[in-house]
């Protein structure tokens, strides 16, 4: 009789341990799926950013068709400069905290974008009366071409020509494109490692339903990143800095820069917030055994 109250007694206490551990490793893949769905979201909300803020880019540091498509695609450059090292290690080491590191790449790489705005002066557009602001960019001149036909004179031509002078910051557009690339690069393990990390972990056939479920989540990203650009480039380049009452023009315009640098502020720092839980995941998790009936 002794013996087998003994034997009951050690089966209770071997229950609740085995609850705990159980509960432990759902908490912390939940953790992980939360923190992974604002990383995909943060991810989502960077691309965005950078293909509607484009052309704002092009016209701010005024640059030619060819470099502005060498600063989109610096960001696939980036991706594919790593993307085999972290398929092939990725799944050797932690691959939350390869995560985590990711997103503090990406973040930082959206800040780099933004940081030439502090340090290129103010954006100057023409001063030329004869420009109507409130037409629409198709019936005014081009920014940066004059047709001299239309001038009087040759007088008239340098002093428009002094008017068009844009402080277009030499070689700064350089920090935009490593930013992408920085971008691109931090992007790279989320995808991959985050997906793989899902399907060794989760319960027998729940992996789908969580793929599915993180990628509407994703969906987040764009709204908020159209949103966002929509709202800033109502807003002058220079907000902040000069007096707006003394701006002549209208988002209207062709010369119009809206303040493109805020949308990759917020999304750097989107990012890098998305990286703190995963510092704190373990490695591996215990995966729940199938119930037995």
């Amino acid at each position: 009789m002794m013996d087998q109250n003994h034997h009951s007694d050690k089966t209770e206490e071997a229950q609740p341990s085995e609850k705990k551990t159980t509960r432990n490793c759902c908490n912390g893949f939940k953790m992980f799926l939360a923190a992974l769905s604002l990383s995909f979201i943060s991810k989502a909300l960077g691309a965005v950013i950078m293909k509607s803020s484009i052309t704002q880019i092009e016209r701010r540091f005024d640059i030619s068709s060819s470099t502005v498509g060498l600063i989109d695609g610096s960001f696939e450059i980036g991706n594919l400069l790593v993307i085999v090292f972290v398929s092939y290690f990725g799944a050797k080491l932690h691959r939350p905290k390869l995560i985590g590191i990711g997103c503090i790449i990406m973040g930082t790489g959206s800040i780099l974008t933004a940081l030439p705005h502090f340090f290129m002066g103010y954006y100057r557009y023409s001063k030329d009366t004869t420009f109507n602001p409130s037409e629409n960019s198709t019936s005014n001149l081009p920014t940066c071409s004059i047709n001299q036909n239309l001038l009087p004179n040759r007088t008239s031509l340098e002093v428009v020509g002094k008017g068009l002078e844009k402080d277009s910051g030499s070689y700064m557009w350089i920090y935009v494109l490593m930013g992408n690339m920085l971008r691109g690069i931090g992007e790279t393990p989320i995808g991959p490692l985050g997906i793989s990390y899902i399907d060794d972990f989760a319960e027998e056939g729940h992996s789908s339903l969580y793929l599915g479920n993180l990628l509407a989540v994703t969906m987040i990203g764009p709204i908020i990143g159209f949103i966002l650009v929509s709202q800033f480039s109502k807003m002058y380049v220079d907000i902040g800095y000069v007096d707006l009452s003394t701006i002549r023009i209208t988002p209207k315009d062709s010369r119009w820069v809206g303040a493109w640098w805020l949308g990759f502020l917020a999304a750097g720092l989107i990012a890098i917030i998305s990286s703190i839980p995963f510092f704190f995941l373990p490695k591996t998790l215990n995966k729940p055994k199938k119930k037995k009936k």
